[in-house]
């Protein structure tokens, strides 16, 4: 058995050794082929530099130019696949795994065999959570980020379960999800073979929950495995509350919903880009025009 893993970089000199430190340490069960594959996606620090001097023993893929991250995965999900591998874990380049995650992840592949994709309880990196104030010193690094996801439909939004909270029993329970997170998204390969990769038209954010809404209406379940544990350092690639997550999240979800979401919900996001265009942040307004006018993949965002 071959299980790839696709760490994708972008300027992410600073920190993505964390990554792959932990990666390195995982433990991998007898008989399984554990290979990671690095993309970089042109980065204009000295990512490919480090990489190749630190980390000569992974393969690294330079792309010549930033194809975002639906594709820049793509570029490495494709090469996992010419390789033969049977599942691919994207892992992102801000996360930390626990050297038993992947054999916690290869558990719910055998108990789930109806199962595609698979995701890890996902905690705040120590440091990056949300509210600092709220936490004692020993609830740093069980500060929930991710324990399964479940959609608001109506509102359109998806919500992170126990985002916020200090871990406990209720979450440590395999169960299936309405989306998995592409910070640590475990996928048999089959399901790529089935439904295709991700879809590089979102370019950055919901091109995850898109793939994972696909997968389930070819027939695959979404499971969360709370043995799997990871830690996140949140949005050191973009930023949270910057241009440009402004610009490609209301562009993105509006391409979303309107492929996903019930007929009623979308009359409602029709409203909202109406209202959004008019009265929105800057590059809010240009998101809604860039997805009416078809502008989408890169699309128009300028730093």
């Amino acid at each position: 058995m071959q299980v790839s893993v696709i760490v994708l970089s972008w300027n992410s000199a600073d920190y993505i050794g964390k990554c792959l430190d932990s990666l390195q340490k995982v433990s991998v069960p007898s008989g399984v082929d554990f290979r990671v594959i690095l993309v970089d996606n042109a980065s204009s620090d000295n990512s490919v530099k480090y990489l190749t001097k630190k980390y000569p023993q992974h393969e690294l893929l330079v792309n010549q130019s930033n194809l975002g991250y639906a594709q820049g995965n793509n570029v490495g999900i494709q090469k996992a696949l010419e390789n033969g591998s049977d599942f691919v874990w994207i892992v992102n380049p801000d996360v930390e795994v626990h050297p038993k995650s992947l054999t916690a992840l290869l558990a719910g592949a055998r108990n789930f065999p109806q199962g595609g994709i698979f995701g890890s309880k996902i905690y705040f990196a120590p440091g990056f959570e949300f509210h600092k104030d709220r936490y004692t010193k020993k609830d740093i690094g069980k500060v929930i980020w991710y324990a399964g996801g479940n959609m608001d439909w109506g509102n359109m939004e998806g919500h992170h379960r126990g985002v916020d909270e200090v871990d406990s029993d209720k979450y440590n329970r395999d169960l299936e999800t309405d989306f998995v997170t592409g910070a640590s998204m475990f996928v048999k390969s089959q399901v790529y073979r089935d439904i295709g990769l991700l879809d590089s038209r979102f370019f950055l954010y919901y091109e995850e929950n898109d793939f994972c809404q696909r997968a389930k209406a070819a027939g695959w379940k979404l499971m969360y495995i709370p043995d799997s544990i990871a830690w996140h350092a949140n949005a050191q690639a973009t930023g949270i509350g910057s241009g440009l997550q402004d610009y490609y999240i209301t562009r993105n979800r509006l391409f979303f919903g309107l492929r996903h979401a019930p007929f009623y919900t979308k009359l409602l996001l029709i409203k909202q880009s109406i209202w959004l265009y008019f009265n929105g942040r800057p590059w809010q307004k240009r998101g809604v025009l860039d997805f009416y006018l078809g502008r989408l993949g890169t699309g128009s965002y300028q730093p």
